[in-house]
């Protein structure tokens, strides 16, 4: 999908489909104004009668509309002005994107940016619009005998305004437009299967991301590497598969000075869980296959860095494995001994998430981090604790935990910061090594953050618990693609850009 500003005369405008939005119960405002008077008051007259409804996303489409060049003219309810917010304006944007999607149309011009929101600017109005209207736009490929061959949906999508479009416009176009291409990547991939999606495909995905782009650069570690590694903790988790592991590290560098400090991002990059020998409940474990959607997060925030070209050194680590049952897995009651030298006794072996992530935390050290954040769908206990809307967030630097909250409340991907207090640790206690792997129902995903905690000791660190954001179960299951949003937003304004 193509974006592209530019101001328009909106009756003249020759699309397949114009989309004006205006708000209930007030003058029609600038662009549909125009409308009106081209169309003899036809607008105004079915918005009069009530044709729009007056809740924030309502549509109305109308065909040919005398005087007015667009094949279709989309109208959409902001709602009501003393209403008008960011829920809103996304609600607007949300129902506009559904409708072009489901169309047979080529091309759209869009209007809905082109609105006044206090404490949001062109940028920030433009880049959700690009956002929301790409990642609604997006379809899972099925492999299906038989292939719908109907293409619907908008391929060139242009944001209008009545007048010339700031450079910030523009910008946040093209912000808008990288963050929901990562998105699409790490939905692509939390969605195949998990006889595709194996280490060794999340390797080679990062290497063809290295082709597109060059300013990636990718090295692989396979079993023996990691071993050599000494990531015994990671190795523990891979022994019950027949597939072979991954260690996946990307740089990018873009920072002017080659002694920038990286910001590293580590995703859990689980491509089935099965539970291994604490197996799971039959009932839904196919939708295990999303448990790489951490290591999934990190390549699609990569995409987009690297098509934004942003000034800064980041590094991703992808630990990559399948968690299965058989006669060499790891045992409850075993003993590992991690990169750092501490040692865990596996109390769960479905508690293994936090064993990949903490040998990959570990190495994290090597790049003497500006930062460094963790991606992982962890534990239930999030998704019981703050449902399918919000991520859990914990961290070691209260800073980076604010700055991450800000972010996520921006780009409309949140997070909650839950504590991190000492006194969790205590129940991670083990009569037979450093530290047990589990902590009890009580606090689990409080609990598997202070597992994490004790391997960053060394640098500012953040835990995002993606659980119960990553994925959509029901009739709308599959992947969310996030927390590309908030990552990639957090890249951006760390750059300046």
């Amino acid at each position: 999908m193509e974006f592209s500003t530019k101001s328009v005369t909106p009756e003249k405008q020759k699309s397949a489909c114009l989309v004006v939005g205006v708000f209930a119960g007030k003058s029609l405002g600038s662009i549909a104004t125009r409308l009106d008077e081209a169309s003899a008051g036809a607008l105004g007259k079915l918005i009069a009668r009530g044709d729009l409804d007056e809740k924030a996303g309502a549509t109305v489409m109308l065909h040919h509309l005398p005087g007015v060049a667009a094949d279709r003219v989309l109208l959409v309810s902001y709602g009501k002005p003393d209403e008008f917010n960011e829920k809103a304006y996304r609600s607007a944007i949300t129902s506009a994107a559904k409708v072009l999607a489901s169309l047979k149309a080529s091309d759209a011009v869009v209007t809905l940016a082109d609105v006044e929101l206090p404490g949001r600017d062109a940028r920030w109005l433009s880049a959700q619009a690009a956002q929301i209207l790409r990642d609604t736009a997006y379809k899972y490929d099925v492999p299906r005998a038989k292939k719908d061959d109907e293409k619907r949906g908008a391929d060139k999508i242009t944001l209008a305004f009545a007048a010339k479009p700031s450079t910030e416009a523009s910008r946040g176009a093209k912000q808008g437009s990288a963050i929901a291409a990562g998105m699409a990547l790490a939905r692509d991939l939390g969605n195949l299967p998990g006889n595709v999606c194996t280490p060794a495909h999340l390797a080679d995905t990062a290497k063809k991301l290295a082709k597109e782009f060059k300013s990636i650069k990718v090295e692989t570690f396979d079993n023996a590497g990691i071993e050599k590694l000494g990531m015994g903790s990671f190795l523990s988790v891979t022994k019950g598969s027949h597939e072979p592991a991954r260690f996946i590290v990307m740089q990018y560098n873009g920072a002017k000075s080659k002694k920038a400090k990286p910001i590293v991002l580590v995703g859990k990059g689980l491509t089935f869980d099965s539970g291994g020998i604490s197996l799971k409940p039959g009932e839904g474990m196919d939708e295990m296959k999303y448990d790489m959607c951490g290591g999934a997060s990190v390549l699609g925030t990569f995409r987009a860095l690297a098509e934004l070209e942003l000034p800064l050194n980041v590094v991703g680590l992808i630990p990559s494995t399948e968690n299965m049952p058989g006669g060499s897995a790891v045992k409850p009651g075993d003993v590992v001994t991690s990169m750092s030298g501490q040692t865990i006794e596996i109390l769960n072996t479905d508690a293994e998430g936090r064993l990949i992530l903490c040998d990959a935390l570990t190495y994290a050290e090597r790049f003497e981090p500006e930062c460094v954040i963790d991606i992982a769908t962890l534990t239930g206990a999030c998704v019981i604790a703050l449902g399918n809307h919000t991520s859990g967030l914990l961290a070691n630097n209260d800073e980076l935990a604010r700055e991450l909250l800000d972010v996520g409340v921006e780009v409309g991907d949140r997070a909650w910061q839950l504590p991190l207090f000492d006194e969790y640790q205590e129940q991670l206690k083990s009569n037979f090594a450093d530290m047990a792997n589990i902590g009890g129902r009580a606090g689990g995903t409080i609990t598997a953050a202070c597992f994490l905690s004790r391997f960053t000791k060394a640098y500012k660190w953040a835990h995002l618990d993606i659980a119960g954001t990553a994925w959509k179960s029901g009739a709308d299951k599959g992947s969310t693609g996030r927390p590309v949003p908030l990552l990639t937003q957090f890249l951006i304004k760390r750059a300046g850009a």
